[in-house]
């Protein structure tokens, strides 16, 4: 028998669709557990989380109750770098060999962090194994991604760096900070502490177990029945032995439930923290980053719409678009309100972004994965809410009361 799943939280006046389309994402989209965060013009109004943090709907997903987000942790390291861009420790159109004269070898002297940043890099592969426990001597790992050889001519072409990008981030930033901190531990001390955010790239040792939500991931038979949704582009280049794909999934054997896999900093993808806290951090961003020292070149510079001559995105097979380290909109990737928006999706559906121009963070997670590569119907449901509710309140320019508490059963 299901289990009936509870729902919580706050939105304020104005955005009850919001609540709305989150409950319908249980009653009616499959949700099992999941929360719904967004901040605007710097004031949190909406706040939502339910269901159950495990598959079996044995426990439920609480105030508190953190999530890994696959790749929506990529826009969350790539914040980690606008600090060390406004800090002056890093200038995106130096050459990353500047920083870290390693990385010269085989071709790379020239490859500037904007271009390795927007995925134009080649850098998409590894030639060497990389496993859990390698990852856990950055030294090594450095030394082996300094090695690596171009997969194409650097600048002429771009393609996603789905797991290798997280690499190349951690090892810049151990380079410029004057502390040589960790890509894990920067974040924490000059973005996590400050916004008083509940995210980790590098779980702690102690987090305890009962917070962190269990997810259900992909087997074979909910592989096959989400490919009706999946692009026949990207089927072809999943399922061909040896593509750029495939290949580019250098820890494919990654167990996001295990949490040994959560403590090593990937900060490509295995971050773990609540809706909240990624909306938050966003919304700090939307609005310029003044709280966190991001100066206004800085801002200005994420903000500056990508320059791409051949969207045709090489590894995955479709357009895609990549600025910074952050996901952009683009004529085929549509979210924020201008092309100044910029966030990053997760594999199941997890997404976050900023919108400069309406001053929003928004961010949704959850815990039971599908196979949509971006515009997750229930992450959309949501997101379409939320932007519905900023049209009509900024239409009426109505100031409305503190919001109530929410309780709503299934």
């Amino acid at each position: 028998m299901t289990k009936r799943a509870e729902v919580h939280g706050s939105v304020d006046p104005g955005f009850e669709g919001v609540l709305h389309e989150f409950h319908r994402n249980f009653t009616e989209r499959g949700e099992i557990g999941a929360a719904v965060a967004a901040y605007w013009r710097g004031e949190k109004v909406v706040d939502l989380w339910g269901g159950h943090r495990t598959p079996n709907r044995d426990a439920p997903w609480n105030h508190d109750t953190v999530v890994p987000v696959m790749s929506a942790t990529k826009g969350l390291a790539a914040m980690a770098l606008a600090i060390a861009s406004a800090r002056g420790w890093l200038e995106y159109d130096a050459p990353v060999a500047k920083y870290w004269r390693e990385f010269a070898q085989n071709g790379k002297d020239a490859i500037t962090v904007r271009q390795l940043l927007a995925h134009e890099a080649g850098l998409v592969l590894l030639d060497e194994e990389l496993t859990v426990d390698r990852m856990r001597d950055l030294d090594d790992v450095a030394r082996l991604i300094a090695r690596q050889k171009p997969a194409w001519p650097p600048g002429t072409r771009h393609g996603y760096h789905a797991m290798t990008i997280g690499l190349y981030m951690q090892e810049i930033i151990r380079h410029v900070d004057p502390k040589h901190r960790t890509l894990g531990r920067l974040f924490h001390e000059e973005i996590a502490t400050p916004l008083s955010l509940d995210f980790y790239i590098g779980l702690p040792a102690g987090f305890p177990d009962e917070r962190i939500a269990v997810l259900k991931t992909l087997s074979r038979w909910r592989a096959i029945l989400a490919l009706r949704n999946t692009p026949p582009t990207f089927i072809r280049k999943l399922l061909q032995p040896g593509s750029m794909l495939r290949r580019s999934l250098v820890l494919d054997a990654l167990d996001m439930n295990d949490r040994h896999a959560l403590e090593i900093e990937l900060p490509a993808g295995n971050g773990v923290g609540t809706a909240r806290a990624i909306a938050r951090a966003y919304s700090a961003f939307a609005q310029g980053g003044a709280e966190l020292g991001i100066t206004t070149d800085t801002f200005a510079s994420i903000i500056q719409p990508p320059i791409v001559a051949r969207p045709m995105d090489e590894v995955v097979g479709l357009p895609s678009y990549f600025s910074l380290g952050f996901m952009r909109p683009g004529p085929e990737v549509s979210f924020g309100s201008s092309p100044r928006a910029f966030g990053s999706p997760g594999a199941g559906g997890s997404f976050g972004f900023a919108d400069p121009d309406e001053q929003l963070g928004y961010a949704y997670v959850m815990n039971k994965m599908d196979f949509y590569l971006i515009d997750d119907p229930r992450e959309v449901a949501l997101r379409k809410a939320v932007y519905s509710a900023i049209r009509r309140l900024a239409s009426h320019r109505v100031t409305f009361p503190d919001p109530s508490p929410v309780t709503t059963w299934r």
